[in-house]
């Protein structure tokens, strides 16, 4: 009996899935999802328990309706027509991928396919990357007249749910793999769709009405840490906006931000690797032991600056960090430390468990002034005014920073000034921050006055 293929990539989840009701009206669906290394490869262990727990997840949800997840291993363009043979498959569909990697992926795989086709159905956002564009349909660069645009344009209400009646049909395969080792101490959240819409709920019912206050706040925890989720396709950010009402537009922005970074790699996928703005890789940077060694003491939270080291630590901690935060230590590891922006880029693809890759090499390019930004390269956070700002009382920095949970007040944000000293065990500086913002403008002005 002939089936279709409903190929999960970023979509691992049974509800508001366009491509699975496509598949669906076609007869049987085999569940397919393939192992692919130049996917797995660029990540590290957190993001791979992650996804291997969510595959796990989404694999029960399947048993529950009759059917299970074909887990193969392998590189697509063999591993898809393989399935599709075996199976009989009249079409194979998926959810449209927009990333380089995953179009040139897709067509490689549709010619491999022959005479099947390959149908792509809806896509991990709300609007495709490349349906917003300005009126003579040339993309945009800046956030804020993308935004207008799409969020006049709209988009469609969530997909109708029925996996009960779907009739599912399973193959053999390799089954999901154990999880790699994870470090000493390190947590995640819980995995899966049913994971990702109580997150939503509970961020819904008890965070949303504050958002828009204390979202860069740190110390409060106050953010829907729904970015894991979104990663995998979990759930979907249509659902998430049509739970939003009109007084909600802070965190729909956000969700607007993750789909003009998209858009942007898709418009410019070299700036995945490239400087989105040429002209600043021209910037000198630190390098040789001195400048390894900082990286590494930036990496490890031991930089003595508190909100920086709190940051680092949590990212170790939980594969996860304050967005407040990825920018703090993003702009000291370029304008404090001179470091060029794709060692701290990597290093956060290694750790994140939302580790996207649009949104993570764009966001550490506008704050390392090399990206979408009218006027960027003045923006220097100091760590000490930003942890005063944001973490006023320390909380967040004591719960990250063990050897600072002593230092009472304000003073914890320079704990250098102190008149004991600094607590044991706790680093010095590694920099002077007026020092090397001086420099880091200094550098920029030379930049300029040469081009």
């Amino acid at each position: 009996m002939s089936a279709a293929v409903l190929w999960f990539r970023r979509d691992l989840r049974l509800g508001d899935h366009p491509a699975l009701l496509a598949a669906a009206g076609e007869g049987p669906v085999v569940a397919l999802f393939v192992l692919d290394d130049a996917l797995r490869r660029p990540s590290g262990a957190p993001r791979i328990a992650f996804l291997y727990r969510t595959l796990r997840a989404l694999d029960e949800q399947l048993r529950e309706h009759g059917g299970a997840l074909t887990v193969r291993y392998g590189q697509p363009e063999n591993v898809v027509p393989a399935v599709a043979r075996e199976c009989g498959a009249t079409s194979v569909h998926v959810s449209a991928d927009f990333a380089p990697y995953g179009a040139a992926r897709d067509e490689r795989v549709a010619r491999a396919l022959g005479g099947t086709p390959l149908v792509r159905t809806g896509s991990p956002y709300a609007v495709a990357p490349g349906r917003v564009t300005k009126g003579d349909g040339t993309p945009f660069k800046v956030y804020t007249a993308f935004y207008r645009v799409w969020a006049a344009r709209g988009w469609r209400a969530p997909a109708a749910s029925r996996p009960g009646d779907v009739t599912w049909r399973a193959l053999a395969g390799t089954g999901i793999p154990e999880d790699p080792r994870l470090p000493p101490g390190l947590t995640l959240p819980a995995a899966g769709e049913a994971a990702a819409l109580a997150a939503w709920r509970s961020f819904r019912r008890g965070r949303l009405d504050g958002y828009a206050s204390e979202r860069d706040r740190p110390d409060l925890d106050t953010t829907s840490r729904l970015s894991p989720y979104l990663k995998f396709g979990s759930i979907h950010p249509r659902t998430i906006l049509a739970g939003l009402g009109p007084g909600d537009s802070a965190f729909r922005r956000e969700i607007a931000w993750r789909e003009f970074y998209a858009a942007v790699l898709h418009f410019w996928p070299d700036s995945a690797r490239e400087y989105f703005q040429p002209a600043m890789a021209a910037m000198p940077y630190a390098t040789g032991k001195a400048a390894d060694e900082a990286f590494a003491a930036w990496a490890a939270g031991r930089t003595g600056y508190p909100i920086v080291d709190a940051g680092l630590r949590q990212l170790l901690a939980e594969g996860w960090m304050h967005n407040r935060v990825r920018m703090i230590v993003a702009s000291f590891l370029v304008k404090d430390l001179h470091i060029e922006w794709t060692h701290g880029a990597r290093h956060f693809m290694r750790h994140l468990v939302d580790g996207d890759l649009a949104s993570n090499q764009h966001g550490w390019q506008w704050t390392a002034g090399t990206g979408t930004d009218a006027a960027p390269y003045f923006r220097i956070f100091n760590p000490v005014t930003q942890g005063r700002k944001f973490d006023p009382d320390g909380a967040y920095i004591r719960r990250y920073v063990p050897e600072l949970a002593g230092v009472r007040g304000r003073e914890i944000h320079e704990p250098w000034r102190r008149p004991e000293g600094l607590p044991d065990g706790y680093p010095e500086r590694i920099a002077d921050h007026a020092k090397e913002r001086s420099e880091s403008l200094a550098n920029y002005q030379a930049l300029r006055d040469r081009s």
